[in-house]
């Protein structure tokens, strides 16, 4: 399979919360991070679908980092979901 990537990932490992109707509130672990997006491990992001958009918001950092809005790309099993960021409007 080729890699269709428009930006390259780096490893990163943050706290993040996640907000999702489906699940309310999580604190999950980011895996990877891109200018496009990002991978966040937990076994109940994989509850998502496709298509389906979560608040987010990296915590632990020395100031409130940005609430963002993301949509799924992608879901693994049992360990999380790629998430692309939306554009602000």
């Amino acid at each position: 399979m080729s890699n269709q990537r428009q930006h390259p990932r780096t490893p990163m490992r943050a706290q993040i919360k996640i907000w999702h109707a489906s699940f309310g509130e999580l604190l999950a672990h980011t895996k990877d991070l891109s200018d496009g997006g990002v991978f966040v491990e937990h076994p109940d992001m994989a509850t998502l679908e496709v298509g389906e958009e979560v608040t987010g918001q990296v915590q632990g950092m020395p100031f409130e980092a940005p609430v963002l809005r993301m949509i799924v790309q992608r879901i693994i099993a049992g360990e999380g979901a790629g998430m692309q960021f939306l554009d602000e409007d």
